[in-house]
């Protein structure tokens, strides 16, 4: 692939790196539905098993839902954008990761810096007395657990309908897109809010906006450069320029 000249510029120009991403890089590695082609799931929507008021009506319902998802993940490895994306820390001052994935795959990569804005589903915690319980092999079985200190019931530490991001998180994703010099959309139409504002902040802030997606999004009239084909792909491929720019610094 050829990129355009001034893309190149931007990229020997840039100190701080954001790559934003969602379902699109996952798909690549396999993780690319909610359900699968038989059974239960596909019967149930998303949000009739995702919010807090069906896990207290029914948690072993939603917990073995989890469980289907988690062993999905488990047997799922990181992919070469995945990949491509954590070898970029060596490359820049700052590469920041701002993810709508709840499937740890950036951290198994080697990404250091990552901003999760749905949670990770790697990580539980009990709903009455809060006590963690982060082992990704935590509760493999179909039943919902229950505290060992409390006897409260444990949820995935993720984003449910009806929730709200965590604040924390979501305001320190802000703050690296307002520093960013060059943002990159990745497997992700951008147009679920809040987590769609990062972009939007990056851009507002003087950040060179670059998509990479399979096909055109909704986003694509608001980016710089659009990149169109597999993250798997095209990262490595911008991971191979950039190598190429810094060993002629």
């Amino acid at each position: 692939m050829k990129f355009k000249e001034e893309f190149i510029e931007k990229l020997k120009e840039a100190e701080s790196i954001l790559f934003f991403t969602g379902a699109g890089i996952s798909a690549e590695s396999g993780i690319s539905t909610f359900r699968g082609t038989n059974g239960l799931w596909n019967k149930l929507k998303p949000e009739e098993l995702a919010n807090f008021d069906a896990f207290l009506k029914n948690p072993d319902r939603v917990w073995e839902w989890y469980q289907y998802r988690r062993k999905i993940i488990k047997n799922s490895k990181p992919n070469p954008a995945h990949k491509s994306i954590a070898e970029m820390e060596k490359l820049f001052d700052e590469v920041v990761v701002v993810t709508q994935n709840i499937d740890n795959l950036h951290r198994r990569a080697g990404s250091t810096e990552i901003y999760e804005l749905h949670g990770n589903i790697e990580r539980n915690y009990c709903i009455k007395c809060g006590r963690r319980y982060d082992s990704p092999n935590f509760g493999f079985d179909d039943v919902a657990p229950k505290c060992s200190d409390c006897g409260g019931l444990i949820r995935p530490d993720v984003v449910w309908f009806g929730e709200t991001l965590p604040q924390d998180v979501f305001a320190s994703a802000e703050n690296a897109a307002a520093r960013c010099d060059i943002c990159f959309v990745v497997g992700t139409s951008a147009v679920v809010y809040p987590a769609a504002y990062i972009p939007i902040t990056a851009k507002n802030s003087g950040a060179y906006l670059v998509e990479v997606n399979i096909e055109t999004t909704e986003i694509s009239s608001s980016i710089h450069y659009s990149l169109l084909g597999k993250a798997g792909e095209i990262l490595p491929q911008i991971l191979k320029i950039v190598k190429s720019i810094k060993q002629k610094k």
